[in-house]
């Protein structure tokens, strides 16, 4: 067993350890973290895990005192289509690296009039209509967690608590956070047909993306508490586009949707860094999702299946 495995079971033993982020998303919030001050970069790993390496190395960097574990989720140059991210690597290599709770990012449709591009969402639902991605670490044996609630209660309350100093500030002034949302993870990697997106619009969907699923399941599995800030960038295909606007100037648009989004994003978060204290005294239902969730009999799993993932489940075998 690597030295990185050994250090991560150990943290797993330790019920005091501190609070430690993982955020995924693009590279704009590492470079907004890093050109303040009080930052200083521990170290940059790129860790094995039984599921491949992880969409990129991941920087691990201090913040006011917290320790935050940085992820470009479609690598470098984002050259990983929605489809092909490790989202099993991914989740496996910030556990490895103590990662107690995710706050992730990612671009969406709006399927809702009310529901603007520019806006920031923290959605409380979400409809897995995913198909290609492996969606669970535990394929040798019967784990079942509860997952009523895909994102944790206790970070939303941090995000939405947040939101409320964001918007004294001189970006979030006039941004509406939306309290709640129910996302849509279609797969990709092309967009909805008009067809599809008034199906999703019917079933309840608030907004559609390519990127929650199954990374917020993962993450439930690996005893992590995740939440996302979803960005919505355009209205999707069930609204008619402007016919008086070229298809260049449609997609120039929704790009300067995205930057604005992404930028309004990324001071959220940061604000929401800055004081983690709700997250530190109140422990996140996700860190004990596989407390009842074993089904198997334990003797019947194959050791190198329990071996393998040990730094997931670990605590729960003598």
């Amino acid at each position: 067993m690597d030295s990185v495995t050994t250090i991560s079971i150990i943290r797993l033993m330790d019920t005091t350890r501190p609070v430690r982020i993982g955020v995924i998303g693009g590279s704009g919030l590492g470079q907004a973290l890093g050109a303040e001050a009080e930052v200083s970069a521990l170290r940059t790993e790129f860790p094995d895990t039984p599921f491949g390496k992880p969409s990129g190395p991941i920087s691990l960097l201090t913040w006011h005192g917290l320790e935050i574990a940085l992820l470009q989720r479609h690598g470098v140059g984002h050259v990983l289509n929605p489809s092909q991210v490790p989202y099993r690597a991914n989740i496996f290599a910030m556990k490895l690296l103590g990662v107690t709770h995710i706050v992730a990012s990612g671009a969406t449709g709006s399927l809702r009039e009310e529901i603007r591009p520019g806006d920031l969402l923290v959605p409380d639902q979400v409809i897995d209509r995913t198909f290609l991605r492996p969606r669970t670490f535990y394929d040798g044996a019967a784990v079942h967690v509860e997952f009523a609630e895909p994102f944790c209660p206790i970070m939303r309350r941090w995000l939405l608590s947040s939101a409320q100093r964001f918007k004294h500030t001189e970006i979030g002034t006039g941004v509406t956070v939306h309290d709640g949302a129910t996302y849509v993870c279609m797969e990709g990697p092309s967009f909805s047909t008009r067809a599809e997106s008034h199906m999703h619009r019917q079933i309840g969907g608030t907004l559609i993306g390519m990127t929650a699923m199954p990374e917020a399941r993962l993450a439930r599995e690996a005893e992590i508490a995740y939440a996302l800030v979803a960005l919505p960038t355009d209205y999707d295909s069930w609204r008619p586009h402007d016919p008086d606007k070229a298809a260049q100037q449609l997609l120039e648009e929704i790009i300067a949707n995205l930057h604005l989004a992404t930028k309004r994003s990324i001071a959220l978060i940061k604000t929401a860094l800055e004081d983690v204290t709700i997250l530190q005294q109140n422990p996140s239902p996700a860190h004990d999702a596989l407390r009842l969730a074993v089904w198997s009999d334990k003797s019947k799993i194959e050791p190198e299946e329990v071996r393998k993932l040990l730094p997931l489940w670990g605590r729960y075998w003598d």
